[in-house]
């Protein structure tokens, strides 16, 4: 769906991909992001896998609960691709790896990238309802219509991506793995171009939906604070106010991507843009595909402050554990008190 694997091509009339004359220094690729990525791997994977071991003791009894399964899922998948593309970038990996990576990987990274985009725009909307209307039960409340509608994002992106992976069909060679586009056919390049502007249309609309949800949630918050002065009440817009996390991660991690994107395609697509405008656009356009990525790393923050089961189970977990310590050794002091979870 991207240009994971770092393809500089443009096509010429024909449809067929052309080698961009601009050469790129490659330094910052091959040993910056290789270590930036692989940092967040670590952190992804370990803060997924306790992500996971918490939502397996967790039922799917709320709309919002199967919504941040689901986006776990997405990120734990996003997570496994990474050592590929950092093998890849980093020159340590074999040539067929890399082919690997443009047919498969990469197609799977950029499948779960949207799919966690969509799925925190509905848990954007699941909170808004809440908020907005505490006692409404409309249809998409209801925990079946969740599970049909995260069922729907799945395979849509599913659909998407498979005819990306059958139609890089050229065969693999090298040279022509250095550029992804490289290894698809004709209607492989058309496939991809119409992907990249589905993609693009279904962030933005996301993006813009999630902006009309928080100016309302914004202002219900606001007009709560105005009612509740009293100091005991204070902590009422205090955890409605939790609820902007989801945008803060959402708009932080993905937002710069398609900003740069654009530019970035339109260098890709000219033979005009000067080569040091075309290289600071490709380091821009790495750079914020990072950014993306860390959203793996990001999304726990989400589970932490605004699925109290999801803390609960992570501290339980921790209490537990001090208490095995405290077990072996009955010097260890415990202070559970601090342990305490707001209602």
């Amino acid at each position: 769906m991207g240009d994971f694997a770092n393809e500089s091509t443009s096509s010429n009339s024909s449809g067929a991909p052309t080698s961009a004359p601009c050469q790129r220094d490659t330094a910052v690729t091959h040993v910056l992001f290789p270590v930036l990525y692989t940092l967040v791997f670590l952190l992804g994977l370990t803060l997924n896998s306790l992500a996971i071991w918490a939502f397996f003791h967790i039922p799917s009894t709320s709309t919002f609960v199967v919504y941040l399964k689901n986006t776990l899922v997405s990120d734990f998948i996003m997570t496994l691709m990474l050592p590929l593309k950092i093998l890849t970038d980093s020159g340590l990996g074999p040539w067929q790896l890399k082919a690997f990576v443009c047919r498969f990987s990469a197609v799977i990274f950029y499948d779960t990238m949207y799919i966690s985009i969509v799925l925190l725009g509905l848990i954007a909307f699941d909170r808004f309802l809440k908020i907005v209307r505490p006692f409404g039960k409309f249809w998409v409340q209801q925990l079946s219509s969740a599970k049909i509608l995260v069922g729907l994002v799945w395979l849509f992106f599913l659909a998407l991506s498979v005819p990306n992976m059958i139609l890089s069909n050229k065969k693999a060679t090298p040279q022509s793995v250095k550029k992804c586009a490289l290894l698809k056919s004709y209607l492989g390049l058309k496939w991809h171009e119409a992907v990249n502007y589905i993609c693009q249309f279904v962030f933005w609309t996301v993006l813009i939906l999630m902006l009309l949800f928080y100016v309302i949630i914004a202002k219900k918050v606001y007009e709560s604070y105005l009612k509740t002065q009293k100091k005991e009440s204070k902590k009422k817009p205090r955890v409605k106010g939790k609820v902007f996390i989801i945008f803060t991660v959402f708009f932080f991690c993905f937002a710069p991507f398609h900003f740069s994107r654009v530019p970035y395609t339109l260098s890709q697509t000219t033979t005009r843009m000067d080569c040091r405008l075309q290289n600071q656009l490709f380091v821009a356009k790495e750079s914020t595909l990072w950014l993306a990525a860390t959203n793996t790393c990001m999304d726990p923050l989400i589970y932490i402050f605004l699925c109290k089961p999801f803390l609960e189970k992570i501290l339980c977990g921790k209490v537990s554990t001090l208490q095995r310590t405290a077990h072996v050794n009955p010097r260890t002091e415990l202070d559970t008190g601090t342990l305490a979870i707001e209602s």
